[in-house]
């Protein structure tokens, strides 16, 4: 049986299983959806989004359904004392393997007008409520679509007009399971003057200890995300994700986002785990005034790859853009990085600049950057560039003259690039929490421990 039959026929066994069967409009999306996958399949190389990130090897892997993780308390366990020591709070929504887990999750009291909620939940209870902001089956690429179909859980932050949380909300997903599949959708939905912060953690029970694998030599685990944002006028939404998860997994990520006017949304994307990452990130200005944060750092060892594709689309006049994108590449590890900025007809005033930048680390590792501006309006102003390089000899020459060894002077270097992503987060246990994430990778990281 070839991949693509087994998830039809996963579908057709379990889709009177999955969360809102039954919901006549649920179940009609769900069949287009499941009809996309079967016509497209993965993603090849032969298209030109995925010239560099080929899903090929998924045409010969097949994935058991979502159990149970062998030790989520523990691995949870862990995500919280971090966060704890760091000083942060927070509502805690918590997934295993793709499914909600009640007895680990802790929500705590929110204001009037806020609602935290599994997917599941909502869809069980009422439907209706996420009708337009559940996606349709031609949204993103074909990944996005197989999501639609086979979604079994997610999260549901729906904020009323005016209502702010002070304390981030933490999305925990773990996976455990190998040759297991998570498929999650989570939606967030911020009416006017709307504000807060959220955290989409991606973690393995078992991250450390396992061997590097090229892609397609291993069995491993497949997470399927996608995470979609509407911020209505003035709303304020800020999502980080940090990506932490087992070398052997492949890790399909989408987030979209929908801004009207005077809006604010801040990405942060954190990828340091995997065997395999993809990530898409788009927002689109549907008013005027709005902005955008999009922020990146990734790692890269083994023969890992990861690939960030971001598109900004300036549809409405005075919209502001920055985006910034930063990689560490060892190994035979490969980055890529592909951004798009399109500035509409009558977009006037629109002020957007991107970044992308990459340290090698060593010859055999890989960066591919390509940014894209794309403007049909006049009186804008736009900028972009990208940078591949190794560590400035200089530098390291003159922390070798104040007495470090060589491999501290070129950690303290490497920690010193991916800093500057870091400092773009603003709430601090959360620059803390990533900071220690990137120190872990870095041989003999330790000893920076406290450098901020």
């Amino acid at each position: 049986m070839s991949a693509i039959s087994h998830w039809l026929e996963r579908y057709n066994t379990r889709r009177g299983e999955l969360p809102g069967a039954g919901v006549p409009w649920l179940d009609a999306l769900r069949e287009q959806a499941i009809i996309r996958f079967a016509d497209e399949g993965w993603p090849t190389s032969r298209l030109e989004n995925w010239r560099h990130t080929s899903l090929a090897l998924l045409e010969e892997r097949t994935f058991a359904p979502a159990a149970a993780a062998a030790e989520p308390a523990a691995v949870l366990r862990r995500l919280r004392d971090a966060d704890a020591n760091a000083g942060g709070r927070g509502h805690w929504l918590v997934f295993v393997d793709g499914r909600h887990a009640p007895a680990l999750s802790g929500i705590g009291p929110l204001p009037a007008g806020a609602e935290i909620r599994a997917l599941s939940e909502v869809l069980a209870a009422h439907p209706e409520r996420v009708e337009g902001h559940f996606g349709a089956a031609g949204d993103g690429a074909s990944p996005a679509a197989l999501n639609a179909a086979l979604a079994t859980d997610g999260a549901v932050i729906r904020l009323a007009r005016g209502v702010a949380l002070e304390a981030p909300v933490h999305l925990v997903f773990i996976g455990g399971v190998r040759e297991g599949a998570s498929l999650l959708r989570n939606l967030v939905i911020a009416e006017a003057n709307a504000e807060a912060t959220i955290v989409e953690h991606y973690v393995g029970a078992a991250q450390d200890g396992a061997e590097d694998a090229a892609p397609g030599e291993a069995d491993g685990r497949l997470t399927n995300a996608v995470t979609r944002i509407a911020a209505e006028q003035d709303a304020r939404i800020t999502h980080l994700k940090l990506q932490e998860e087992d070398r052997h997994t492949v890790h399909l990520a989408a987030i979209d986002a929908v801004q009207a006017r005077g809006s604010s949304f801040a990405s942060h994307s954190l990828s340091f785990g995997a065997q395999l990452a993809r990530n898409d990130i788009a927002t689109r200005f549907d008013g005027e005034g709005c902005e955008v944060l999009l922020n990146g750092l990734f790692h890269v060892d083994g023969r890992r790859h990861v690939d960030h594709h971001t598109r900004i689309d300036h549809a409405r006049p005075r919209g502001t853009s920055r985006e910034f994108y930063r990689g560490v590449l060892d190994g035979a590890g490969r980055g890529v990085f592909a951004g798009r900025i399109l500035v509409a007809p009558g977009a006037v005033r629109t002020d957007a600049m991107q970044r992308a930048d990459n340290l090698l680390l060593s010859p055999q590792a890989e960066a591919d950057a390509r940014p894209e501006l794309e403007i049909y309006a006049d009186d804008v102003k736009c900028a972009h560039g990208a940078t591949v390089g190794q560590i400035d000899e200089d530098s390291l020459f003159y922390l070798r003259t104040r007495g470090l060894d060589e491999a501290h002077a070129r950690n303290l270097l490497t920690y010193a690039f991916a800093a500057e992503a870091l400092a773009r987060i603003g709430l601090a246990p959360l620059r803390q929490r990533a900071q220690a994430a990137i120190r872990a990778r870095l041989p003999g990281g330790e000893p920076m421990e406290d450098l901020r």
